[in-house]
């Protein structure tokens, strides 16, 4: 019964990796993201009770400080300081019918490859083992297909989310420190890219009107700009208004 729950709540990460990829609105990937997160939580919860191991349910806690209230936290911000993004670049990732049919690939690729494993974790929760390896392609594929930045780093949350159960499927004993090793990882990493994106933008916006095709009000297109003089023009702009 537990690892009947174990498996459905591995469905569910799926359906809202999905839905953080495909959706249009990056409040309500944020908001997905969060389900997701609460999901995690739930399952490694579960797993703990039912495989009797102490170390996942601390493992669960951690979790939901890290993913469900840290990360989601830094998201809102990044989110506030950098404002809506314009919908042309979020309309120039990967379509929605195309972006889950991907997914359902990655999926069955993966549970394709856990049936040929012989662990005692593969018998009983092939479809989270499944899921939680093909969560790693998921968040590439977010990565990959993107144009936005935010987009982007939700990728890489999700390939984080990824991680945890892959390893709690794996090693339910694991100690405690590799738990948080992998949270504070993520968090760092969202924190970092989130400074990175902020500091592009006063830039990004300089060198618009001379033609940095690269660049998207209100957002900063991950393609480089084909105009590099347009680009070295915005930040002689941005220097003379701001540093001299």
């Amino acid at each position: 019964m537990g690892y009947s729950i174990v498996n459905i709540l591995g469905g569910l990460l799926i359906v809202t990796s999905t839905m953080v990829v495909v959706s249009k609105n990056i409040k309500h990937a944020i908001n997905w993201y969060a389900v997701q997160s609460l999901v995690l939580v739930g399952l490694l919860a579960t797993l703990g009770a039912t495989t009797g191991a102490q170390e996942l349910l601390t493992w669960a806690g951690t979790a939901f400080t890290s993913t469900v209230v840290l990360l989601s936290y830094i998201l809102n911000r990044a989110y506030k300081k950098m404002g809506e993004p314009s919908d042309a670049s979020l309309k120039a990732g990967l379509k929605p019918a195309w972006a889950i049919c991907i997914i359902a690939v990655e999926v069955a690729i993966c549970f394709a490859v856990v049936t040929q494993i012989s662990l005692p974790t593969a018998e009983v929760a092939t479809p989270a083992l499944a899921i939680s390896f093909a969560h790693f392609f998921v968040g590439l594929t977010c990565i990959i297909s993107q144009r936005n930045i935010m987009k982007q780093i939700f990728g890489y949350c999700l390939m984080e989310n990824g991680s945890h159960v892959t390893l709690a499927l794996l090693a339910p004993t694991a100690p405690e420190i590799i738990e948080i090793g992998i949270a504070t990882d993520a968090i760092f990493a969202v924190i970092i890219m989130s400074i990175v994106v902020r500091r592009r933008l006063p830039l990004a916006r300089c060198a618009r009107p001379v033609r940095a095709e690269g660049v998207v009000h209100g957002n900063v297109d991950s393609r480089p700009a084909r105009d590099s003089f347009g680009v070295l023009a915005g930040y002689g702009v941005f220097a003379q208004e701001h540093v001299l």
